[in-house]
């Protein structure tokens, strides 16, 4: 694990490429299959997003995940990847019975 990139990124002080990129890398490493096409969760995943797991912990849980995730070793996803799909999990916005002013 490259320590000062994952430290870089969750710092702001590299920016995640852009989020059209990051969803598509979500759906094709097949996060989706489990967490929802938007991390909302499913059947097989538990939710994802909006507020996602610091990028550390998700990278942690991806290589030694518990329970019915198989692992994913760096050559099927890398740290880079995961920064990426940890962005665009971080971007999805909170639904709209979860923002006060929005049910007023």
């Amino acid at each position: 694990m490259h320590k000062l990139f994952l430290m870089l990124v969750a710092a702001g002080l590299l920016q995640a490429q852009d989020a059209d990129k990051c969803k598509k890398l979500y759906a094709a490493v097949g996060c989706y299959e489990c967490h929802g096409r938007v991390g909302q969760g499913g059947s097989a995943g538990p939710r994802l997003a909006p507020r996602p797991v610091p990028l550390q912990a998700l990278v942690a849980y991806v290589r030694h995940p518990s329970g019915a995730m198989p692992p994913y070793t760096s050559k099927l996803v890398t740290d880079a990847q995961l920064a990426d799909i940890h962005a665009f999990l971080t971007s999805i916005p909170p639904p709209a019975k979860d923002i006060p002013l929005l049910n007023q």
